[in-house]
């Protein structure tokens, strides 16, 4: 740690140089905060209608960040991903061996593994719709009024019960007047991005406005085996449509969005020489031998909503937020990222997802809140072919392959309510709470082939066994309340508590293989119920306590905010899978997924945010300096740990995706220039230690790191046009961001041996290099 703690010394001082970028994150605290102050510092307080009212920051008793969509474009953020770098005990990553789908982890909680048949701990939102599925969700940053990023767990307000915090992507409303927004990027890997906007209203109550979106970017790396093809690279169209009327107490807005992306496979970097070949390690963590090219990488997703708001009377609003999505994803996953097909993965994933909600808002003297209602139904098909060709040429079963299809459909009913009443001018209490009937039906098919891939992506290939052949389904229901209670001494301060219990489902393991459940009932007869449980998986619970502080002081021009927090996390949802050797020749023909509750944990810790205006206009130059930061810390261990064998392993297991420290400071300073202002942004984020699974990895696990960003931009006075000059991850940081492991060995002079396949799979995913561009942008 001792060498890290000098990287970072150095990486602040050459980051307090280079001119590091942020993007001025706003503390609100509540799950639907409309940003009406711009973020960061102002004359004025920031306000946000939280709880569907409008109220100070420093008054609402629950934990968000938001970053407004002005400050997201001035500082050149173009993926949901690097919002990560800005927020407290937040990991956003994009998922092991794809290019859009999401990993989120707040707080300890969340879901690697993007199959069907596994929630979500982090719920995300397109304006105020839920997508039910990660994929397609690492979304591009244009046209975004704001991010907000709630932590903690979340129900009682709004959309579906999500156990570890919700992260909400809001478009802008449509201006009143006729505008036209032209922004272009231009820069490192032949980075050439274009977004136009457009709107305008047709009467004085209707308006439509559209955006397009062509984003694209060269590799990172290479393919070595396949001439041609890049790795890393980026190929997205993109574009969204809106209606809006407003008129007197009825508000309507139509919305669709579709995404096309044609990317590159992302394949990994080999962290071990082959151990059957004794293929070397390459010296460029982006390029890859990968030879998976049975099918081509293609993402498409669309989805649309509609939102009806009705003013009753002056207390009492009706709300309607109907939502649907589909996605379709082809993906060649080359685990072992070699020639020969010894670990190679092509995959299906298609979603489609109906939801609905209605919320009556009431809005009295002392009494305010929410109740509702939401309903989802969803449907998540995954297939995939495990081509396991090297070790079916050993054991005389060419071209052997291990098909799994996995397809569980979700059926939500939800009751909710949230209500806060002022005890007086200085007190006031919140009771919330929701009831949750989650259904989930699976069936799980998995089917072994020799002679090449499955039908699902080749001919000739002949099935020769049926090991999982389940179709079955549950309910699990669960109510889970909120409480808190908040005194504000003053205007300028607010001090409260809260406590929430969050919720997630159980279902079915879509890799599991009933031909290996044991005889759990003890009946002497492995039958349906064996099979049953030995899928099923149970839901996961977490009891949240939260004591905050939040002041703003010398008249705005500092804003803090401070919390601790407990987490008791009970029954956690363990995904995995093992290669098996069927027949104990020694060689695992096969795999199986086994998921389970196998733990329990405490999640402690604090954040620690905050921004400050530490001049404005100095020197009479009408300049300003903004400062803002972020601190995070992460206490989580395992109480208990039930490995496969009944074991109890919690001192050998570790969180994943989650790093003790989290940190990011950065500053803003604003001169005018000429006829306009200039702007020089700056940050430096820090993430310490974090491991990929639960079992610690010395070669796959991330060592603490640290990311410097820069970016100057230049604003017309008259707001007309502005240009930028951005740099990212200024010191060319090479870190892990995910990866896959199947090899057991390789630490305490023990030779490595592959646990699935002969190479043996041991591959990383890496962040973004060193990356420079300049933006313009053009209104009119």
């Amino acid at each position: 740690m001792a060498r890290f703690e000098r990287r970072f010394a150095a990486s602040l001082l050459v980051g307090s140089a280079a001119l590091a970028i942020t993007a001025t994150p706003a503390m609100a605290q509540d799950a639907g905060a409309d940003i009406a102050a711009e973020s960061g510092n102002s004359d004025g307080p920031i306000i946000v209608t939280a709880r569907r009212r409008e109220e100070r920051i420093t008054d609402v008793p629950l934990s968000i960040t938001a970053i407004n969509g002005q400050q997201l474009a001035k500082s050149g953020t173009l993926e949901l991903t690097e919002i990560g770098q800005k927020v407290p005990n937040l990991t956003l990553e994009v998922s092991r061996g794809t290019n859009t789908t999401l990993t989120a982890f707040i707080r300890g909680v969340g879901q690697q593994d993007p199959v069907a048949g596994f929630e979500a701990g982090v719920g995300l939102y397109v304006d105020d719709v839920y997508l039910n599925r990660p994929q397609a969700a690492v979304l591009d940053i244009y046209d975004v009024e704001r991010i907000e990023v709630l932590r903690g767990p979340q129900g009682t307000l709004y959309g579906r019960n999500t156990i570890g915090g919700a992260i909400k992507y809001v478009t802008a409303r449509l201006p009143d007047a006729t505008t036209l927004k032209v922004r272009g990027t231009y820069g490192s890997y032949d980075q050439a991005d274009l977004v136009v906007t457009a709107s305008t209203p047709l009467t004085d109550s209707l308006r439509i406005g559209a955006s397009g979106a062509r984003l694209s970017r060269g590799g990172f790396g290479d393919n070595l085996n396949l001439p041609g093809v890049e790795n890393y690279n980026k190929d997205v169209w993109a574009a969204r449509g809106t209606i809006e009327f407003d008129n007197g107490p009825i508000f309507v807005r139509l919305s669709g969005d579709y995404v096309k992306d044609n990317s590159e496979a992302r394949q990994g970097s080999r962290l071990i020489p082959g151990l059957f070949t004794g293929a070397p390690v390459l010296d460029d963590v982006y390029d890859t031998r990968a030879g998976l090219n049975v099918v081509d990488q293609e993402v498409e997703a669309y989805g649309g909503a509609l939102q009806i708001a009705l003013d009753v009377s002056d207390t009492i609003t009706l709300k309607s937020i109907t939502g649907y999505r589909e996605d379709k994803s082809t993906s060649p996953i080359d685990f072992d990222s070699l020639p020969a097909a010894d670990l190679d993965v092509p995959a299906i994933y298609e979603n489609d997802q109906f939801s609905q909600e209605f919320q009556l808002l009431y809005d009295g003297d002392r009494l305010k809140g929410v109740l509702g209602v939401y309903y989802l139904d969803a449907s998540a098909f995954t297939a995939f072919d495990v081509a396991l060709f090297t070790t079916g040429a050993l054991i005389n079963l060419p071209g052997l392959n291990a098909q799994t299809l996995g397809d569980v459909d979700t059926e939500t009913y939800s009751v909710f309510g949230d209500f806060t009443y002022d005890i007086t001018d200085q007190l006031s209490l919140s009771l919330g709470g929701r009831y949750t009937w989650d259904k989930r039906s699976s069936r799980v098919l998995r089917t072994t082939f020799i002679g090449g891939y499955s039908d699902l992506f080749a001919t000739g290939a002949i099935p020769i066994a049926v090991t999982s052949d389940f179709d079955g389904s549950e309910t699990f229901e669960e109510f889970t309340p909120r409480a808190s209670i908040s005194f504000r001494p003053d205007e300028n301060h607010n001090i409260y508590f809260t406590y929430s219990k969050g919720f997630k489902g159980g279902g079915f393991d879509p890799r599991g293989q009933t031909t290996a459940a044991p005889d759990l009932d003890g009946d002497g007869d492995i039958d349906f119920d064996d099979q049953f449980q030995f899928l099923r998986f149970a839901p996961e619970t977490v009891d949240s306590y939260e004591l905050g502080w939040k002041a703003s002081l010398l008249d705005n021009r500092l804003n803090v905010a401070f919390a601790i927090f407990k987490g008791d996390y009970s029954d956690i949802q363990i995904p995995g899978s093992v290669g098996i050797d069927a027949n104990n020749d020694g060689v695992n023909e096969t795999f199986i997924g086994i998921t389970s509750n196998a733990g329990s944990a405490d999640v402690n810790g604090f954040e620690f945010e905050g921004n400050a205006l530490v001049g404005r206009d100095f020197a009479g130059m009408g300049s300003r300096f903004d400062v803002n930061w972020a601190l995070g810390y992460v206490d989580a261990q395992y109480n208990r740990f039930i490995d496969a064998f009944g074991n109890d392993v919690a001192d050998q297991r570790v969180f994943q995706n989650t790093p003790e420290w989290t940190v990011n400071t950065g500053f803003d300073l604003g001169l005018p220039i000429g006829s306009g202002f200039i702007d020089f942004l700056g940050s430096v984020s820090l993430r310490s230690d974090a491991s990929q699974f639960e079992t610690p990895n010395a070669f796959l696990d991330q060592d603490g790191f640290v990311l410097l960003d820069a970016s100057i931009v230049y604003t017309a006075a008259d707001d007309r046009w502005s240009v930028g000059v951005h740099g990212k991850n200024l010191t060319d940081e090479r870190y892990i961001v995910s990866g896959y492991n199947f090899v057991a060995g390789g630490t305490n002079g023990q030779p490595f041996a592959s646990t699935l396949g002969l190479e043996g799979t041991l591959t990383g995913f890496y962040g973004d290099p060193q990356r420079f561009f300049i933006t313009g942008e053009f209104r009119f």
